[in-house]
């Protein structure tokens, strides 16, 4: 599919020359020009957040079905343009086709889930010590939602923010990454079209701002940003959270990961080769989710390895919109240059590199194309502590599991993790209070590929906050405890008595 039918079919008017203002978006797969978008002004970003306000003000009476109804739509839009906007996070990001498109899947999938929550957004009834009184919990719409994404997931993060926060009464303003703003336009025009189908949702429910860093300060100190969601560093969240808390408004902050699995003796090593290739080396290692630290048994450490090698050798890497490519470009040359600075300090280190190198793709040669690197460490130096955005592995080796788990929690993220083993107790303890310390923690599959039902998120340098499923809703809603006293009497609570006479 040509660049300019793509637009078309997903309704973006672009202007393609990369000449003159605004920012222009290249193809990490070619350097192709993509196309130059207009950033926003200051006046222009303070203009949406006052549309925004006065679009919440209006959707929050809408009963939340109804609104349920909108996400309904969108999702059905999403179905029909699939193809054309998973093809466009491909041309922009550089994932493999089969993760465009599976992201796409992903914003429809928390669409449904958002839609069967329109009619759940449950409160509670509390027993009131008082007689002939009543306690009820109720949740209400929370206000203005900004959401600030990274480019490794370009529309899918949007949506789990967009899709609860319609839901739950909320506009959204969306301040996509610099490098990937053309998948955010197309699917905020996806929205559109569900938006006029709905025929009474206002128009500034949902905006995008293009801009950098400046534009991403703007959301965090307006006051009518109610709760801010940010996907991006731990650098960026120790930058954005003390600028919304001096507000005292909301954060959701998912940041930076350091993933590791632990592979027990008992582990089936056929099982974690392929869950190795998948979380390690998929979207080039660009995942927050990525599997960055394999923590092995010493009684297999030497047969994984080897293997693990054999099939790092067959990964093919090249255009990601060819089939059976499993390894696109990285997203830049920074990107390239810090997964090489990193495998020159473990060199250092005593690490023993495999793979690591630059590709040529023949007809992408301004791509960044690079070899996945499997590192054997003979410890977990601070190097390894640091997460970098590449597809490298680092390999430990250990003997007893509470030295495994010890490794795997000292590092400064908390993200996701996983364990490998048929041992039932081996896995019960790497799921207690004494094991992973991580948001996501798994069993016999890879910390990568999160499902929208479960909540999204992890501690320490990671932000601690929750998105998409289990009750990551209540973050776009507020909370009121209301009594109702349907007496003639006053009767006071912890029996005070308060007689005027």
């Amino acid at each position: 599919m040509e660049v300019d039918t793509l637009f078309i079919q997903l309704g973006l008017a672009v202007d393609r020359d990369a000449a003159g203002a605004g920012l222009v978006s290249r193809s990490p797969i070619d350097g192709t020009v993509l196309g130059r978008v207009a950033e926003a002004t200051t006046a222009e970003a303070q203009a949406a957040i006052e549309a925004a306000q006065r679009a919440f003000l209006g959707w929050r009476t809408v009963p939340a079905p109804k609104r349920g109804e909108l996400v309904r739509l969108f999702g059905e839009e999403l179905r029909a343009n699939k193809d054309a906007l998973g093809r466009l996070v491909t041309l922009e990001n550089g994932k493999i086709l089969q993760e465009g498109l599976g992201e796409v899947q992903e914003m429809i999938d928390i669409c449904d889930f958002a839609v069967g929550l329109s009619r759940q957004l449950y409160g509670r009834t509390i027993a009131s010590e008082r007689p002939a009184h009543r306690m009820t919990e109720t949740w209400h719409p929370l206000g203005v939602c900004g959401v600030i994404s990274a480019f490794n997931f370009p529309v899918a993060v949007w949506a789990w923010n967009a899709a609860l926060a319609l839901v739950c009464g909320d506009s959204v303003v969306w301040k996509p990454s610099e490098k990937t703003p053309l998948c955010a336009l197309a699917a905020n025009a996806i929205l559109a079209r569900a938006m006029k189908r709905f025929g009474a949702a206002p128009g500034a429910l949902s905006q995008v701002l293009v801009g950098g860093r400046a534009l991403g300060e703007l959301l965090a100190e307006d006051r009518r940003i109610a709760v801010l969601s940010a996907t991006g560093s731990t650098r960026m969240g120790r930058e954005v959270a003390p600028r919304v808390a001096r507000r005292l408004g909301r954060s959701i902050l998912e940041l930076g990961g350091n993933n590791a699995a632990v592979v027990a003796s008992s582990a089936d090593l056929d099982l974690i080769v392929r869950a190795v290739l998948f979380a390690a080396v998929g979207t080039a290692g660009q995942r927050c989710t990525t599997l960055r630290r394999l923590i092995v048994h010493e009684s297999i450490y030497d047969r994984l390895v080897g293997r693990l090698d054999e099939a790092y050798g067959r990964v093919k890497i090249g255009n990601p919109l060819e089939a059976g490519t499993l390894v696109g470009p990285l997203i830049d040359e920074r990107a390239f240059e810090a997964m090489g600075a990193a495998l020159s300090e473990a060199r250092a280190q005593g690490g023993k590199v495999r793979g690591g190198v630059r590709m040529t793709v023949p007809g992408s040669e301004r791509g960044c194309y690079v070899k996945p690197a499997l590192v054997e460490m003979p410890s977990q130096t601070e190097l390894v502590c640091r997460e970098t955005f590449a597809p490298i592995l680092y390999v430990l080796r250990y003997r007893e599991l509470d030295e495994a788990i010890k490794l795997h929690n000292a590092v400064p993220q908390g993200l996701a993790s996983s364990i490998f083993t048929s041992d039932l107790r081996e896995a019960e303890m790497f799921l207690s209070s004494v094991g992973s310390d991580c948001g996501i923690a798994n069993v016999n599959i890879g910390p990568s590929g999160a499902e929208i039902g479960g909540a999204f998120g992890g501690e320490k340098d990671t932000g601690g906050g929750r998105e998409s499923g289990s009750d990551a809703w209540k973050a776009y809603m507020r909370r009121a405890t209301n009594t109702i006293n349907y007496s003639r009497e006053l009767p006071l609570a912890q029996g005070i008595k308060f007689d005027v006479g």
